[in-house]
């Protein structure tokens, strides 16, 4: 039986990139999907799985997520209250947040207790943004990791920030990367994950992580 997944579109994150990643993962994951890039709060209503994206600054996503009638009461009903399955990508993931503090403090949807602050990486040759491929440092087992291969000889994720949530509950942290010190790399909480990196541009354990969020049934 093929699900809905609803990537929304509020004027920030790699869309196209995105929906073509879904739906090979689909393909290779053997869970058929229909993939939709929408506006429309009512599609995110009826969805089986909701990606939000984002690229840029946390206060321009949240500006951009606020000026989409309807959409931040949708996400809430639907994510919140129904628990529908949720992924944040890269700023998507940062806007779970309590807060930002990119230029000026700026309010999250406050899903996960923390802020979004300045990466400072403990050596001085590392430099801002992090941009790059890192693997990933699991912190708990978890349905979204299931096949990846972790650790400093593991698969490679592909970041590019300058800001990173540091999370007021270490237990909600699936995952860390190391950039001078640990950054947080994926988030998980009850129905709700987010990846500070691209999966969309991750390669083969983006397609694999995709693959097991839509499989996942928490």
């Amino acid at each position: 039986m093929s699900q809905t997944v609803t990537i929304v579109d509020y004027g920030s994150g790699n869309l196209h990139s995105a929906a073509k990643a879904f739906e090979r993962a689909a393909v290779e994951a053997g869970t058929p999907a229909t993939i939709r890039v929408t506006s429309d709060p009512a599609e995110v209503r009826a969805a089986d799985r909701i990606v939000l994206p984002g690229v840029g600054a946390f206060a321009d996503c949240r500006r951009g997520l606020d000026a989409v009638p309807g959409m931040v009461e949708a996400l809430e009903e639907t994510v919140r209250g129904k628990g529908r399955p949720f992924l944040g990508i890269c700023v998507g993931m940062q806007l779970m947040a309590s807060r930002g503090l990119e230029y000026v403090t700026t309010e999250g949807l406050n899903w996960l207790a923390g802020d979004v602050a300045l990466i400072r990486p403990g050596d001085d040759a590392l430099k801002i943004p992090h941009m790059g491929w890192n693997t990933l440092h699991p912190q708990d087992e978890h349905p979204l990791l299931a096949g990846i291969e972790t650790g400093p000889s593991g698969w490679h994720a592909y970041f590019v920030h300058s800001y990173a949530l540091t999370a007021t509950r270490p237990e909600e942290v699936l995952a860390l990367t190391d950039y001078g010190g640990p950054v947080t790399a994926i988030v998980a909480k009850d129905n709700i994950a987010g990846t500070q990196f691209h999966p969309e541009k991750s390669q083969k354990l983006g397609l694999k992580l995709i693959g097991n969020f839509l499989r996942w049934a928490p």
